[in-house]
């Protein structure tokens, strides 16, 4: 899989939130905004 660009249609994917539950991309179909936001690696620049 190639490394997503800017504005690039992100891939469904599902993951943990803080209580456990999953929450997947797809949830927030036809919602207005959604963002995305992934933590870099710790003792990382970025």
């Amino acid at each position: 899989m190639n490394p997503l660009q800017q504005g690039d249609i992100a891939p469904d994917f599902c993951l943990m939130d803080q209580a456990g539950e999953e929450v997947c991309l797809a949830d927030f179909k036809n919602k207005e905004k959604v963002l995305v936001y992934f933590y870099p690696k710790a003792s990382t620049p970025g």
